[in-house]
């Protein structure tokens, strides 16, 4: 399976999109809304799987507009970071030339493995973080506005929540996978 990089619910390029010839370690990666509708899906070679750490790597196949992270060249990297038992994932951004461009950190429910697909629900709250470790929590408006949409239960929102606060705690004591290469 090779990912199209689509967003479909939107049609546009996912930022995470790499269109290459799925080898053995190919992972296909399908971020779903909490109605259950695919999201955006792509692929990602599997680097790791030790306890609940899921390490994927992929690269970006083209040039991506990005409303809150601006132009994303071609060949950007993006190490991902998932873990089964938690309510979040961190992508590291690095430049083509390999510096790092950011972290981005999504709030979602937490993912499943069966060792070719990994799935999670975003849960819409997200944070930017820029190479000098200063943050942004985005999406506000959009968990609130879901969260009615779609039922978020109490329990739901109180991880989202608390997955937020963890990740802040993370990024200010540059908690692993936060540190400065």
């Amino acid at each position: 399976m090779v990912a199209t990089g689509r967003d479909h619910k939107s049609g546009d390029r996912s930022p995470h999109s790499k269109s290459v010839a799925q080898t053995e370690n190919s992972i296909a990666v399908c971020a779903y809304k909490y109605d259950g509708v695919l999201h955006r899906s792509w692929t990602a070679e599997l680097i790791r799987h030790d306890g609940s750490l899921v390490l994927l790597d992929a690269k970006f196949a083209e040039e991506v507009n990005h409303d809150l992270l601006g132009t994303i060249a071609t060949g950007t990297h993006s190490l991902e970071y998932y873990w089964l038992d938690r309510w979040y994932n961190i992508f590291r951004f690095a430049q083509p030339d390999g510096s790092l461009r950011n972290y981005y950190c999504n709030v979602n429910q937490p993912p499943t493995f069966d060792g070719a697909t990994l799935s999670y629900i975003d849960l819409d709250l997200d944070i930017l973080v820029a190479p000098d470790f200063s943050y942004q929590i985005l999406d506000n408006d959009d968990f609130e506005t879901n969260a009615k949409r779609y039922g978020y239960t109490q329990e739901v929102q109180a991880n989202a929540r608390r997955a937020v606060a963890d990740l802040v705690r993370m990024i200010d004591t540059r908690a692993f996978p936060f540190k400065t290469l």
